[in-house]
């Protein structure tokens, strides 16, 4: 059941019950599977919208579980991945979207937050479902252990990275902005997700420009000497050599809006605002 206010929200299409079944709202997701029990019984898979009962589905087995020897990655030793018979094409038709995630990169000042938020409204507007994984907000809790010393800074894009590329998965359009100063990490992002699935925004605004703007006072602390190791005064960033996008160039005259909808009209080129 998923009420009026969850259906507009996530943006989510909803008809009838399928004959046959009584619901006391008279509403249902006809897109659904559902995973059972790990004993080898069969699932219940349902991928149509016009009303028939829903098929029964075995996988491997065993549902969920994908068979073959156990793996290490990294330090995790003997582990397993495993399936589910719901994979992200059934997630992406329930919301009628394909996920992907859109890096945006560049100093601080340069306009990240905001394009982030103006695009993430947009999306909203056209009834697709984003989340926005701000540099700042994910120090607030995951990344919270992290300092902003060079291999700080890479654990916490590496962090960033694997979060967007699970939303990704999901169906979900994933809007990560962050500074994101080195190269070599934003390309290794890249490398987690499906060809074209990273598409990353460069805001292209000079240091000067970003300075003159300082939003929250920090370049003035890292001119002082308060902050050691800030993006553009005494740390390098790196612009993007092959970036899907670059916005903020000096000159446009172009708002944050018309600077989203450049966006969301890459977007609907490359098909991710449908399933």
């Amino acid at each position: 059941m998923i009420t009026s206010g969850v259906k507009s929200l996530l943006g989510l299409s909803i008809s009838s019950s399928p004959k046959g079944i009584s619901d006391t709202n008279s509403r249902s997701v006809c897109v659904f599977r559902a995973c059972v029990s790990m004993d080898g019984s069969q699932t219940l898979s349902h991928n149509n919208t016009n009303g028939s009962f829903p098929e029964l589905k075995s996988v491997n087995g065993h549902t969920g579980q994908k068979q073959g020897p156990l793996s290490t990655v990294g330090n995790s030793t003997n582990i397993k991945w495993h399936e589910c018979p719901v994979e992200k094409v059934d997630r992406q038709r329930l919301l009628d979207q394909k996920g992907c995630v859109i890096w945006v990169t560049g100093l601080s000042g340069s306009g990240k937050s905001t394009l982030a938020c103006a695009l993430n409204q947009l999306l909203y507007q056209k009834g697709k479902l984003c989340y926005i994984l701000d540099g700042d907000n994910v120090r607030h809790g995951l990344n919270r252990d992290l300092s902003f010393k060079a291999e700080d800074r890479a654990e916490n894009i590496r962090r960033v990275g694997e979060v967007a590329k699970l939303f990704a998965d999901t169906g979900i359009i994933c809007i990560a902005s962050l500074i994101s100063p080195y190269r070599r990490d934003r390309d290794a992002c890249r490398t987690l997700l499906p060809e074209g699935d990273f598409i990353e925004v460069f805001m292209d605004v000079s240091l000067e420009v970003c300075e003159a703007r300082d939003p929250k006072g920090l370049y003035k602390l890292a001119r002082a000497g308060k902050i050691k190791g800030f993006t553009g005064i005494d740390d390098p960033y790196e612009a993007p050599l092959n970036c899907e996008i670059a916005l903020g160039q000096e000159g446009s005259g172009t708002s944050p809006t018309e600077m989203a909808e450049k966006v969301v009209g890459y977007l609907e080129n490359k098909g991710y605002l449908q399933a």
